[in-house]
């Protein structure tokens, strides 16, 4: 079997990423947007509402990078399941399935375009946050804020690749997204400390995969976090690892794919 850096790897990839660029004012400039949207009208309206880490930081600030990851998150399940969706409906698939490209080939050119589109998007909306902000805005930790931005777009780029095996129209993937990938994106704490919850939500909180991705993402940003960041770091790389378990089985058996 061939390695990860095989020629048919890097064709798949590079078909990925001119994809989402080619079309970069819907699926990176349209994201930015409706970010910074969220910015002004939470800030402008929780400011002097809302207090966070016993007020340590600011309700703006709090929210830089929950929207951050919000979007590396959605925009990297976005990029990976509508591909293969399309891919299967339009018929072309079967273009990528007839080049002797090993499950594994396949897996690292979806999720690897999804992680880019991900982390571009995501770093233009902490651009243009950093411009409404006022005062200098300092990063505690920034590696740890990388290893989460990674994994966290790593892991929604797989349940976007099992996402788009899975569904075989349109209306199936957007259940998927409208009924999965919104609401635990949205009761994740973008927008809000878990402490603020009745204890009955903050446990249930703690079901919520991505809870611990923008937690420890939060962390990166302020050295300040609800969950200590090496749980939610060892928990991330766990289901990291076990979505592309499940990921890789289903593109080895053809599940959907090969009819």
């Amino acid at each position: 079997m061939r390695g990860v850096v095989g020629a048919g790897m890097l064709t798949l990839l590079q078909k990925e990423l001119l994809r989402f660029w080619k079309v970069s004012f819907q699926t990176i400039a349209a994201p930015v947007l409706t970010a910074l949207l969220y910015l002004l009208i939470f800030s402008h309206v929780l400011e002097s509402r809302v207090s966070v880490f016993n007020g340590q930081v600011r309700y703006t600030d709090f929210l830089v990078p929950g929207l951050v990851m919000m979007s590396v998150l959605q925009n990297a399940f976005a990029n990976a399941s509508s591909s293969l969706i399309q891919s299967k409906i339009t018929g072309n698939l079967v273009f990528v399935l007839l080049p002797p490209l090993s499950p594994l080939d396949m897996y690292a050119a979806y999720v690897l375009g999804a992680m880019v589109r991900g982390l571009v998007v995501g770093l233009g909306v902490f651009i243009v946050t950093l411009v409404l902000l006022p005062g200098p805005f300092h990063m505690a930790h920034p590696i740890v804020a990388i290893a989460f931005a990674v994994l966290g777009s790593a892991i929604l780029g797989t349940l976007g690749v099992i996402a788009g095996i899975w569904a075989d129209k349109f209306d199936e993937l957007a259940a998927f997204q409208n009924f999965l990938i919104m609401p635990l994106t949205f009761l994740s704490g973008v927008f809000y400390s878990i402490h603020t919850l009745p204890p009955f939500w903050q446990a249930l909180s703690h079901f919520n995969p991505f809870f611990y991705m923008i937690d420890g993402f939060r962390y990166g940003f302020f050295g300040l976090s609800d969950i200590d960041p090496g749980i939610s770091l060892g928990l991330v790389a766990i289901a990291a690892i076990v979505l592309a378990a499940v990921a890789l089985s289903m593109l080895a058996r053809g599940y959907k794919l090969r009819h």
